[in-house]
């Protein structure tokens, strides 16, 4: 496990250092808010539409081959992507760029097969917490080491970012064991890596098929305050790329707490079941309370309060996986990403069409929080769902780790 945390930490430290500039590079070459809101809502679909259709590719070869070998593709990938960015002389070279990483990068989701592979059944959701939490540490680092090093030059984060990434693909290829036995591999199937296959595949896992939906708007929501926060604390605060990070870094050291923390005391009290729809709720009023907000602070404030909502998606992560058996969990967790990728390339069509509508109003109007009061819409929703479907559902028997 300590050696899957090491490399989801460096991981996610590398994608949070370009989190705060990323649309700021776009403003490079735009010169309005309303363009600077268009060009950033084109790279985030280029990486969403590849990242939809690479994930369950990536997911399949890695039940096929090993984590380990896909985990190196995808630090591969990234490295490369920042590197290139950093050299960007125009819009267009960005939104291929984009496309190539959405396509190479499937991090996340072969983490989560790899934690399954290693974890009894019953463990998961607190090793997921675990995970989460490095994803945590990582967004407490990388924004507040990219805001700093965007105020000075918004492409030097860039190259920190790929010298970051190189490090890794170095920590996975000398010394990231592989997680997956031999005898656990399943063979390559084409219809496997189809996304809209793997997407029937969740529906039809046993007891969980209905929470896909709620799944998708959880993710549609958190990917449209993703798409939103960086444009949106602009028009609305005039936040730069280093308050950004700091912003971020808050939201990093309550996710440490919430799921490094809190989780595991948590699940000897409450069921994962339990947990979901609690952090669930507490997620619909954060949202809420982000569109309200009419001064920076109060940002932080929310942030704060929020101290339950990263418990829901470990609890879900592991309900889902415990659903999968093991020669299965790169082909689930694939499939898990592939839905996030479908929502990922909604998610910013929905948002910064929203927060286009609203870019001309004054810095501090609340209407501007168009785009989170959806959020917190959908997030309520997915919750409504979620309760009524474990109240007439018993929980699911837990797999063996491979």
């Amino acid at each position: 496990m300590g050696f899957i945390m090491a490399a989801v930490l460096i991981d996610m430290i590398s994608i949070g250092l370009i989190v705060p500039v990323l649309p700021h590079i776009v403003g490079v070459f735009t010169h309005s808010n309303d363009e600077q809101t268009l060009g950033f809502l084109m790279l985030t679909l280029a990486f969403g539409v590849a990242n939809f259709f690479g994930s369950p590719v990536l997911g399949a070869l890695s039940d096929r081959f090993g984590r380990r070998p896909v985990l190196l593709i995808g630090f591969a990938g990234l490295a490369l992507s920042f590197f290139v960015t950093a050299t960007a002389p125009a819009l267009w070279v960005l939104v291929v760029v984009r496309l190539f990483s959405g396509a190479m990068q499937a991090n996340i989701a072969i983490a989560n097969a790899y934690v399954a592979d290693i974890t009894a059944g019953e463990d998961r959701a607190k090793r997921f917490g675990q995970l989460g939490a490095m994803f945590g540490v990582g967004f407490m680092l990388g924004p507040v080491m990219g805001g700093l090093l965007g105020d000075i030059n918004v492409r030097l984060p860039f190259y920190a970012a790929g010298t970051l990434a190189v490090v890794n693909w170095c920590y996975g290829f000398f010394v990231l064991p592989e997680s997956l036995p031999l005898d656990k591999r399943s063979p390559l199937n084409w219809r496997k890596m189809n996304p809209v296959a793997s997407l029937q595949g969740l529906t039809h896992l046993k007891g969980v098929g209905p929470l896909v939906g709620v799944l998708a708007l959880s993710s549609l929501a958190q990917f449209m305050l993703h798409s939103s926060w960086v444009l949106y604390t602009k028009f609305k605060f005039g936040w730069g790329p280093g308050q950004v990070g700091w912003s971020l870094l808050a939201v990093g050291i309550v996710s440490v707490i919430s799921q490094g923390e809190l989780l595991k005391p948590m699940l000897k009290r409450f069921t994962p079941q339990r947990l979901a729809v609690i952090g669930m709720t507490s997620a619909s009023l954060a949202y809420l309370g982000f569109g309200l907000a009419t001064e920076g602070w109060m940002m932080y404030v929310v942030i704060g309060l929020n101290l339950f909502g990263g418990v829901a998606a470990a609890s879900m992560q592991s309900i889902v996986s415990n659903a999968a058996d093991a020669s299965n969990q790169g082909r689930t967790m694939g499939a898990v990403s592939s839905l996030n990728s479908l929502m990922a390339v909604c998610a910013p069509v929905i948002a910064l069409e929203l927060l286009r509508w609203v870019s001309t109003r004054p810095p501090g109007d609340i209407v501007i929080g168009l785009p989170f009061f959806t959020c917190a819409a959908l997030q309520a929703a997915a919750m409504l769902i979620t309760f009524r479907f474990f109240r007439s559902h018993p929980p699911v028997q837990p797999a063996q780790p491979a």
